[in-house]
């Protein structure tokens, strides 16, 4: 049988309908899609490996909601870095003085889960305020002592499904110095703020007192990556490199200042807001950043849109609805900093 996605499958769509009602799930018309894919999977191959991935994936990321779910409501830094750093080095001092900040102020902590900078973070948020988000490996990767005893902690077989909890939970991210693990997150976290794959988020990296870690990458992507026509300029305004802890702290607050989130509806870009602005304001702002709007189209301020009733707890923002260009997302960070400035 030929299963498909619209009720035309007979009996089977009758069984699905009484499992989904006998069970009770919430959103029943996304979990008969979810059901209808496992069971097309089933009949689309017989190669076991196959199966056996897709079957990790979802437990791993139905458990990864089920954790996170509780916390919504609180702001959350993802700190990547190396799992080599030692306490005495003044690095990881600096990212435990980087953590202890983000508690202060109510942000919880994402890390790895594993030792060096991953246990700064933990360890200077408190387990209290952490996730530890964390992979399975054969050397490397036991999960610290701030988090071992933990109910926030989540172990994955796929580094991939790691990266979606890592970016998908995160309201920031901070990147410490670190080796080819670290690399690698700085640049997915680059390259899907940069397609506009990731909602906009602060990403703040943190240099060492001598400047010789982050400065001298910053070197590399303008000296080559730039010159060569790689990437533009307006991509340097997706991240903030600094030495400090309370400046990186003060880069992620002042981000959220009035910019609370955004999604699409259709082929709108809506922005939320803390507090609405004057009319004024929008003016200037469709005079400074005209370049990210498309041709012959206003900023307009507006309520919120029908189809985010799926997000009731943000229904009383007011919103700017524009026409982006989904391109220029780099000037997209500028223009939410811009918000914040009035």
């Amino acid at each position: 049988m030929d299963i498909k996605f619209t009720r035309s499958n007979g009996t089977i769509d009758t069984l699905v309908d009484q499992l989904i009602d006998e069970v009770g799930v919430n959103h029943p018309y996304i979990i008969r899609e979810m059901i209808l894919s496992a069971l097309k999977v089933g009949q689309d191959s017989n190669y076991l490996a196959d199966l056996k991935l897709i079957r990790t994936t979802m437990k791993e990321m139905r458990y990864t909601s089920k954790v996170f779910a509780p916390y919504r409501a609180r702001r959350k830094v993802t700190i990547f870095g190396s799992a080599r750093t030692e306490s005495h080095q003044a690095i990881y001092q600096k990212c435990l003085r980087f953590s202890q900040l983000l508690a202060q102020n109510n942000y919880m902590v994402i890390t790895g889960g594993g030792g060096g900078i991953m246990q700064a973070g933990n360890e200077g948020a408190g387990a209290e305020n952490s996730f530890a988000v964390n992979i399975e490996l054969p050397f490397e990767q036991d999960t610290n002592s701030i988090m071992q005893d933990s109910d926030r902690v989540l172990m994955y077989k796929y580094f991939f499904n790691r990266k979606v909890a890592f970016l998908k939970e995160a309201d920031a991210i901070a990147l410490f110095p670190g080796g080819f693990g670290t690399m690698d997150e700085a640049m997915e976290a680059l390259t899907l703020l940069q397609t506009g794959k990731n909602p906009p988020i602060p990403l703040v990296l943190i240099d060492d007192d001598e400047g010789s870690y982050w400065e001298e990458w910053l070197e590399f992507t303008r000296d080559t990556m730039l010159t060569k026509g790689l990437i533009s300029g307006e991509d340097f305004g997706l991240f903030t490199i600094t030495r400090s802890a309370e400046e990186a702290l003060k880069v992620i607050h002042s981000f959220y200042k009035n910019y609370h989130s955004s999604r699409y509806v259709d082929n709108l870009l809506v922005i939320r807001l803390n507090k609405a602005l004057t009319q004024e304001q929008i003016g200037i702002l469709e005079e400074e950043f005209a370049e990210i709007l498309l041709p012959g189209t206003q900023i307009k301020a507006t309520s919120a849109f029908s189809k985010e009733k799926d997000q009731p707890d943000l229904w009383e923002l007011p919103r700017l609805a524009i026409e982006f260009n989904r391109r220029s997302y780099g000037l997209l960070n500028s223009f939410i900093r811009r918000i914040n400035s009035f």
